[in-house]
C-alpha cells in the first residue's frame, strides 16, 4: 500500500506530474536540472500512461531505479480492460487508452502487471527532516489511515477530487506535506498541507518538476488556489 524512502545522501529528489506518456517532456524537464539517474531519484504522483504518444515506454519507467511512482487511475483502468475487458474495455479506449492498438495486448498485459507492482498507492519520502508523502489524486484526513486503513481509501487515492472542490485547506495529519496530481491545475496549488502538480501536460505541454526543496517551500508559502 505505502513505500517508504529513506534521505537521499548522495543526490538530490524531484516531483513530478502526471506524465500521460509525455516521454519527450520529461526528458526535457530533467535535461534542464542536470537529473543525474545514479544518484538523483525521480517520485511520479501517477498517471503514466495514456493520452500521450509514449506511454508504453513511460510505463516502463516503473523499472528504472532511480524512478519511484505510485499507480494512478489511468494505471488501474488499464488493468481492468487487459484483465476483465468488456465495459471496462471500452472505458478504457475513450479515456485515452487507445495506444494499445499498436501493441501486442498480452506484451502490454505482462509489462503492465509487472509495472503496478512497482507503483504503491502511495509514498512517502525522508527530505531535510521532514516527511513528503505521495499519492495519485486525495490522501485521506490522516496519514497513518493508508497502513492502518487503506483498502478503505484506495478509490479516493485513486480518483478524489472533494478537497480540492471543496477549497478544503484541512491538514493532513501526522505528514509534512503531501503532493498529489489527478485533477489539473494551471500551477502547482497549496490546500492546506497538500499540493497539486498536474499542469495537463498532454494538451498544456506543461509538465511541472518541482526539487524537494522548492516542494518543501509551498509547505508554509501563501496557499493558492
Amino acid at each position: 500500500m505505502i513505500w517508504k524512502h529513506d534521505a537521499n545522501r548522495q543526490g538530490r529528489d524531484f516531483f513530478v506530474g502526471d506524465l500521460h506518456g509525455q516521454l519527450a517532456l520529461l526528458q526535457a524537464a530533467l535535461a534542464r536540472v542536470g537529473f543525474d539517474r545514479d544518484r538523483d531519484r525521480l517520485f511520479c504522483v501517477g498517471d503514466l500512461i495514456d493520452r500521450g504518444p509514449d506511454s508504453l515506454a513511460c510505463l516502463s519507467l516503473a523499472f528504472e531505479p532511480w524512478f519511484h511512482g505510485v499507480r494512478g487511475n489511468h494505471e488501474m483502468l488499464a488493468y481492468q480492460a487487459l484483465v476483465e475487458g468488456g465495459r471496462d474495455w471500452r472505458l478504457w479506449l475513450m479515456n485515452g487508452g487507445e495506444w494499445i492498438e499498436y501493441y501486442d495486448r498480452d506484451d502490454v498485459r505482462h509489462r503492465l502487471i509487472q509495472a503496478l507492482e512497482r507503483l504503491p498507492f502511495a509514498r512517502e519520502v525522508e527530505v531535510n527532516g521532514y516527511r513528503i508523502g505521495m499519492v495519485h489524486a486525495e490522501p485521506p484526513a490522516a496519514w497513518s489511515m493508508i497502513e492502518t486503513q487503506g483498502t478503505r481509501h484506495r478509490h479516493d487515492m485513486l480518483w478524489g477530487r472533494t478537497r480540492i472542490q471543496c477549497h478544503d485547506e484541512t491538514p493532513v495529519s501526522g505528514i509534512d506535506l503531501v503532493i498529489v496530481g489527478h485533477t489539473i491545475v494551471l500551477y502547482p496549488v497549496r490546500l492546506g498541507n497538500v499540493l497539486y502538480i498536474d499542469t495537463g501536460a498532454f494538451h498544456t505541454r506543461q509538465l511541472t518538476l518541482m526539487d524537494a526543496g522548492e516542494a518543501l517551500a509551498w509547505k508554509d508559502s501563501t496557499p493558492r488556489g
